[in-house]
């Protein structure tokens, strides 16, 4: 019985990956530029997905599962430190040069942001962070959540000017 349930389940997730490896590939290689990174991330959703459904876990929508996963498995590859060697900027042609001042303003106002996203009300603040942090794009976003897409903008965009309002406020402006 197990054992049918089990081929049942290989034959079926076989037939996903057959529907949308390509797709999620095209996906992957609009945000990453290496094919061979893009591959990689591409199988690890598989992987994850599979090890989920051997848990037992239910899937209702099988493509926007995959895509939040991959979606998630991108933001964590963009959110990696990646060291490169003076050596190799050298070789490149690359010369050395001291940070740019501004950068550091730049990443305080950012971690500001990311606070005053956390205080908005609960309807903006999923949609903004999923907009601005991990960078998702409104039809990413409609699939994940199941809203309209025209649903989205709107709560992207009041949550910005609900973001502006807390930040000029704590600015004192």
């Amino acid at each position: 019985m197990v054992m049918k349930k089990i081929k049942k389940l290989q034959t079926d997730f076989t037939k996903t990956y057959y529907d949308f490896h390509k797709k999620l590939l095209l996906h992957t290689r609009s945000k990453i530029d290496s094919f061979d990174l893009c591959e990689d991330l591409v199988q690890q959703t598989f992987l994850k997905t599979w090890l989920y459904l051997i848990k037992g876990g239910k899937i209702d929508l099988m493509k926007a599962f995959l895509y939040h996963i991959l979606n998630n498995i991108i933001v964590d590859e963009y959110r990696k430190h990646k060291t490169t060697s003076l050596d190799a900027i050298m070789e490149k042609g690359g010369e050395p040069r001291a940070r740019d001042p501004g950068s550091s303003a730049d990443y305080i106002d950012g971690k500001t942001a990311m606070r005053l996203i956390n205080i908005l009300p609960e309807k903006y603040k999923k949609i903004m962070q999923m907009r601005y942090i991990q960078n998702l794009s409104i039809n990413e976003i409609h699939i994940i959540t199941g809203q309209s897409k025209n649903s989205i903008a709107v709560q992207a965009h009041r949550g910005l000017e609900k973001l502006r309002l807390l930040y000029n406020k704590e600015l004192k402006i």
